[in-house]
């Protein structure tokens, strides 16, 4: 691959954090298609829509002196999309372990940093939801969630009309308790200051007990697999609306209750664990996703980038009766949504997630970027999963003439789970060791 000598702008610090010794982190992002995907097209799509839309796509990473920058390279498309043989003439029950087996295995590959941080792969083989499958491999240094699905979905265009933008659900906090002014700032300045500390804590000194989902190897270590799961967005609206809770309040308590429901049914003590979960949180100004030109505009409100903090969060002990097999769930079901809807609005009202960041930034400023990744993936390492989460738009897309369903996660340590909307459902994608 012949080098340019154009330069572009140095590596972020996340961008070192992330391609470090010690921690590589890359997402994948999941097309599923109605109709078989014409692989003659993939070459076309990636040179005339893909790489345009950041001059990233077509950079790789040089150091000098220790720090990193972007160059420009000569893209070879045919380097980056890969076309798996699968064996022919299967059942789709079949090719879905097949499609597993092959997403497992390319989570935990690690991208080559002699080419650009990215990959196509073609699956022309039907499952039991998709016709086929193109999924793509994206390097965190690239970008966050945020920047790398604006991108994908710069490529998409609206399946019923192209000529019309894709729209999204609109976003909404559960309403605050009425309090004085005093109070409140009393109680920013206790939660700040205690889950500062207490993220400190569980990142240097404290980690999670050791659980049916927790082997505290760190899931790089062993067999990963991928699980999804699909809800009903109208079902979720109604517990939505009966607790008073935002969409994301009740997809944090199913997740919470899901997690300990599991652990309690493979370790009935576990029940009781302690244990933690990592929410990654965007930085940024909230709002609809934006045109790349738009976020790569000096001072965008929405710049392109990684913006993004973590929070530590802790998943609710679960109390069943252990004498009654045919207990009523719902009830507790509801309770545990509520339980969780307080913990997490307590956090919200917490500058914990920003100094959290002006923390990483001394840390890289006196450590070095090594001293920051090592940093983050003890945190990873010392907590029992890892949740985030991107909004899908509310129509069905398509890429060229082909409809789709995507879906977006990410490589994490433990447990990833992320939920994202496509017209009438929530998708909950798990990633996690075989074992469990």
């Amino acid at each position: 691959m012949e080098l340019e000598e154009e330069v572009l702008e140095p590596v972020s610090p996340t961008g070192h954090y992330f391609t470090s010794s010690v921690l590589s982190v890359s997402n994948l992002a999941i097309l599923e298609t109605e109709i078989p995907f014409d692989e003659s097209q993939t070459m076309s799509l990636v040179q005339n829509v893909f790489l345009p839309i950041s001059p990233r796509f077509s950079s790789i990473m040089v150091e000098n002196n220790g720090k990193k920058r972007w160059k420009k390279v000569e893209v070879k498309v045919e380097d980056h999309v890969n076309i798996p043989i699968f064996p022919p003439s299967l059942s789709p029950e079949a090719y879905d372990k097949y499609l597993d087996d092959y997403i497992s295995k390319l989570a935990v590959e690690r991208l080559s940093p002699e080419k650009p941080l990215w990959e196509f792969h073609i699956i022309k083989y039907p499952t039991s939801n998709a016709a086929g499958n193109v999924i793509i491999k994206l390097h965190h240094a690239l970008g966050d969630g945020f920047s790398l699905m604006s991108a994908l979905l710069s490529c998409l265009q609206r399946a019923d009309d192209p000529r019309l933008p894709l729209t999204f659900p609109s976003r909404q906090r559960s309403q605050p308790k009425s309090e004085s002014f005093v109070t409140k700032v009393c109680s920013s300045v206790f939660n700040t200051l205690s889950d500062f500390w207490w993220g400190i804590s569980n990142s240097t000194m404290d980690e999670d007990d050791l659980t049916p989902i927790r082997s505290g190897k760190g899931i790089e270590f062993q067999p990963i697999a991928v699980s999804t799961m699909t809800f009903s967005l109208d079902q979720i609206k109604l517990i939505k609306s009966k607790l008073g809770v935002t969409i994301n309040d009740v997809l944090m308590g199913m997740i919470f209750l899901g997690t300990r429901l599991y652990m309690q049914e493979i370790d009935k003590s576990s029940s009781k664990a302690r244990g933690t979960a990592m929410v990654l949180l965007n930085t940024r100004m909230m709002g609809d996703y934006t045109s790349i030109q738009e976020m790569i505009k000096p001072n965008s409100k929405m710049p392109w980038g990684n913006h993004f903090t973590f929070l530590h969060v802790p998943i609710p002990n679960l109390f069943l009766p252990e004498d009654d097999h045919h207990h009523e769930y719902s009830n507790i079901s509801l309770e545990f949504v509520s339980k969780a809807q307080k913990i997490i609005s307590t956090k919200r009202n917490s500058l914990a997630i920003y100094l959290t960041s002006r923390f990483l930034e001394i840390l890289n400023r006196f450590g070095g970027h090594e001293a920051a990744a090592k940093y983050i993936r003890s945190t990873l390492k010392n907590s029992s999963m890892v949740i985030s989460n991107m909004i899908g738009p509310v129509e069905q897309m398509a890429l060229g003439p082909c409809r789709d369903n995507s879906k977006l996660y990410g490589e994490g340590e433990g447990c990833l789970q992320n939920g994202k909307g496509a017209y009438r459902s929530t998708k909950v994608q798990v990633m996690h060791g075989k074992c469990i």
